[in-house]
């Protein structure tokens, strides 16, 4: 009799509205830390446009792919608030062009990764340009997927979204992707940011998008401090990267060590910013300390500033 009770009560619960919001929030938060993360294996600042698009398609089957492909950009740049310009039929386009789209023949490109996208930058908070490639037969369902890249977010995350590398749906941006590029291009959003200070502004885009707003910002501040006691131990050495970074087979324990690092770096900005954790200047220094004696000069020239100090 309690085992069956135990069940019809477990059962009553996973059908539940609020239980059901709940593991979708849970994993929408999950898919929103993982797309800081590059395939290496190391957690990433933010990167964004801070100039309109001025794109050129050329290759291969250029008649074929060019409407859709920029169709697929524009929709993402929309969202993000981004003007797109067509210069492919431009004299100059290579000169003027700050996002180039090469549709490659079917022989070229690596046969696990049919299209790919680079983002160029100076430092690590504008984009300077960007250079996409598409084999002409996969052109179909990689043009959203690095529409985004183009865009600045680097992540391959889990969950639903033309991100994954299991997309349910690659022929137009998911309600996810949306709330991504708007947090990446929101007022509060700078260039430079660290997953710190980025996941809050993604998390409140996710809560926005759900139906009960209080019980998911109750899930959000849960993910969060989880979230931290997780990357402390990472970065001390006894964690690891998000699963879904290690499934990418790209991860190399040279970038993961790199990772230890920065995480490092992030959680010192984080305790002195008051950013995802209570402001702690005691925790500042500890974890910007661990960074500097692991080689990052970042957080070597924040403690010879003595920029650790309260504010």
């Amino acid at each position: 009799m309690w085992k069956s009770g135990v069940i019809a009560l477990m059962a009553a619960a996973a059908f539940s509205p609020s239980f059901a919001q709940n593991d979708e929030f849970e994993k929408g938060m999950n898919t929103m830390w993982e797309v800081l993360w590059h395939q290496s294996g190391t957690p990433t600042r933010l990167v964004r446009w801070e100039q309109d698009l001025k794109v050129r398609v050329f290759g291969v089957d250029v008649a074929r792919h060019r409407k859709s492909t920029l169709q697929a950009l524009r929709n993402a740049a929309d969202v993000a608030g981004v003007k797109v310009i067509d210069v492919s039929d431009q004299p100059d386009a290579a000169q003027q062009a700050n996002v180039s789209i090469e549709i490659t023949p079917d022989t070229a490109l690596a046969d696990n990764q049919p299209c790919e996208t680079r983002l160029n930058f100076r430092t690590e908070t504008r984009l300077d340009s960007v250079t996409m490639q598409m084999r002409t037969s996969e052109a179909w369902r990689c043009a959203y997927h690095e529409s985004m890249h183009v865009m600045g977010v680097r992540g391959h995350p889990e969950g639903d979204t033309v991100l994954s590398y299991f997309a349910k749906s690659v022929d137009s941006l998911q309600p996810l992707d949306k709330a991504m590029l708007r947090a990446w291009y929101s007022p509060r959003a700078r260039g430079g940011m660290t997953p710190f200070e980025v996941l809050p502004i993604l998390a409140d885009e996710l809560v926005k998008i759900m139906p009960d707003k209080a019980s998911a910002m109750k899930s959000r501040d849960a993910f969060l401090s989880r979230t931290v006691a997780e990357m402390r131990e990472f970065a001390d050495g006894r964690g690891d990267v998000p699963t879904i970074v290690k499934q990418s087979g790209k991860s190399s324990a040279e970038a993961i060590r790199y990772g230890r690092m920065e995480m490092s770096y992030f959680l010192g900005i984080a305790y002195q910013e008051g950013v995802t954790v209570k402001q702690d200047p005691n925790q500042a220094v500890q974890w910007l300390q661990r960074a500097a004696s692991m080689g990052s000069r970042t957080a070597q020239a924040r403690l010879g500033a003595g920029a650790f100090a309260q504010r």
